[in-house]
């Protein structure tokens, strides 16, 4: 049976430049449904969300966001966000290596702080609330961060997607604003120490939607995946569930749904082709399901988006 190859699942994208690996992101929600599909990745995230009805899943561990909110993704760490309503408000992001805090002598903070981060060994807290005495200056740096990039903040029209700086004294502020969210976290002892076996759960996970994404356009069946992680298929089926808050099997089918959605829009290929390509055997069974999905056909959504 062939194995998941996790690099897969990991965001292939770079964060900002090779010099400064720092980029940050605005996300508006279009309606309801997947606003950012499960992936991962080395750097830190750090979310701001300003409103609005989310679920956010990191490590198969489910958050609902209804106020605003600080949360933070470590190194590793599978992360998707769903909108739970059409009128959701968005969320701002800073990916970062943490390679850009470093510094050229090895002193007490990269040994004890940034190292034991990269290496998966100290966790940043998973989320900081409105209440809490560290939101208002994690905030605060959060939104000089922003700033330092040009990058407009809710309210106002917002700049590219993925904005980055090559100017060396926004690059300054940037990382004094984000060696300032550190103090602030260090100083409260927000930072966690992880077990040895935090990552096993995840990392099974990881192995079956790493399969799904290789091997969508082939018959998979329940065995097929529950080999991926040496289970049994009915234990398989409860822990994907609990994991994931789905079946594999509509997972599976929503992942599906999602590559025809790509094809429609970016390709030319006949409706039928498209079927095949995303693991359909039977178009009648396709049709239907893209019907329940996209409440439209494949034909009017293609018009649609094109």
């Amino acid at each position: 049976m062939q194995q998941a190859n996790l690099s897969t699942l990991k965001e292939i994208r770079f964060h900002g430049t090779k010099s400064f690996p720092c980029a940050i992101y605005q996300t508006r929600p279009l309606g309801n449904g997947t606003l950012v599909k499960h992936h991962w990745h080395e750097e830190v995230e750090i979310l701001y969300f300003f409103g609005g009805d989310f679920r956010l899943e990191i490590n198969m561990e489910q958050f609902f966001v209804r106020t605003e909110a600080i949360y933070f993704i470590n190194p590793g760490e599978l992360h998707s966000i769903f909108t739970e309503n059409e009128v959701s408000s968005g969320e701002d992001a800073i990916v970062f290596s943490l390679d850009i805090l470093n510094f050229g002598s090895y002193d007490a903070i990269q040994s004890q702080l940034i190292q034991p981060v990269q290496n998966k060994t100290l966790l940043f807290p998973r989320c900081l609330l409105p209440g809490q005495k560290e939101f208002i200056p994690v905030r605060d740096a959060f939104f000089e961060t922003m700033r330092s990039f040009g990058q407009p903040l809710d309210g106002e029209v917002p700049l590219k997607y993925g904005a980055v700086t090559d100017d060396l004294t926004n690059q300054l502020l940037i990382k004094s604003s984000l060696l300032r969210i550190l103090a602030v976290l260090s100083g409260s002892r927000l930072f966690m120490p992880i077990g040895n076996n935090h990552n096993k759960r995840v990392e099974e996970i990881k192995t079956v939607l790493t399969y799904i994404k290789e091997n969508y356009k082939d018959k998979i069946y329940i065995q097929d995946l529950a080999d991926q992680v040496n289970m049994n298929p009915q234990y398989f089926c409860r822990f994907f569930k609990k994991s994931i808050g789905r079946s594999p099997m509509e997972y599976l089918n929503d992942y599906r749904l999602k590559q025809s959605l790509r094809l429609l829009k970016n390709t030319d290929l006949p409706i039928t082709d498209v079927c095949l390509e995303c693991g359909y055997n039977n178009l009648g069974n396709f049709l239907r399901s893209f019907k329940k999905y996209t409440d439209t056909t494949p034909l009017k959504y293609r018009k649609q988006v094109q």
